[in-house]
């Protein structure tokens, strides 16, 4: 089966500064494809525009303010006329019993796990109508599917993230846009590294992902023909049996 030529097509990733975010800007850009790095850290985007070359944008934002996701799609609109392919990979972990756990980091996770995705993705539809093979792609987790000791608040937005992309595909359907979810396992990214040596020692048992793993899952699911859904992509190392 024929894929999707992707030269010429211009995506949003959220999240660009690291990890998966990054490394998906890479391999669409080497799939010929114009970039919109957008993230907080605009230093990291710089640098990474600088190697990307004229294939890349910058637009430093916050996904989980409204304005700032506003301001965003409106380059997005002027720039190019139209978006491809948002991808809605910003996101945040907070690990904690929930006994413990504190109101405001929860309010920081579902800012930018839940509001994130929501903003980015109702300001994208305009941009994405018309346009062939147009898609939707969120990052889960497999803690959006299977709920995690001590991740709790984290698994809850996760959770919502895969229910919300469920309903959204029956309501985009039919205008030919798709809406894919990709729930990955232990990865290797900056995610995590905040809490406890016990996450990275997990990695190094797990054989734990690369980022460039997931966005080899994104390019996947994008490059089909633009009457193929792939709706879900669960992908997790070899050795993770659980969650």
């Amino acid at each position: 089966m024929k894929m999707q030529d992707l030269t010429g097509k211009v995506a949003v990733v959220t999240g660009a500064s690291s990890g998966i975010g990054e490394a998906a800007a890479r391999l669409l850009v080497q799939e010929g494809m114009h970039v919109v790095l957008v993230a907080r850290r605009r230093q990291r985007l710089e640098a990474l525009a600088a190697e990307l070359g004229d294939a890349a944008s910058i637009v430093e934002a916050d996904v989980a303010d409204t304005v700032q996701v506003r301001a965003l799609f409106d380059f997005i609109g002027e720039k190019f006329g139209g978006l491809d392919l948002l991808f809605n990979n910003a996101g945040l972990g907070i690990h904690a019993p929930f006994e413990t756990s504190q109101p405001d980091d929860w309010k920081k996770m579902i800012d930018a796990n839940l509001y994130g995705v929501l903003n980015c993705t109702q300001a994208a539809i305009p941009h994405l109508r018309g346009r062939e093979g147009a898609m939707i792609c969120s990052v889960s987790s497999v803690g959006g599917r299977y709920g995690v000791a001590n991740w709790s608040v984290y698994s809850a937005t996760k959770y919502a993230v895969v229910g919300f992309h469920d309903a959204l595909r029956k309501e985009l359907g039919p205008e030919h846009i798709r809406v894919t979810v990709i729930e990955p396992g232990a990865v290797w990214t900056e995610f995590g590294d905040n809490v406890s040596t016990a996450l990275n020692e997990r990695r190094e048992q797990l054989n734990a992902l690369t980022s460039e793993n997931i966005a080899q899952a994104l390019v996947y699911a994008f490059a089909q023909p633009g009457n193929v859904l792939v709706e879900e992509i669960l992908i997790r190392p070899v050795l993770q049996v659980a969650p």
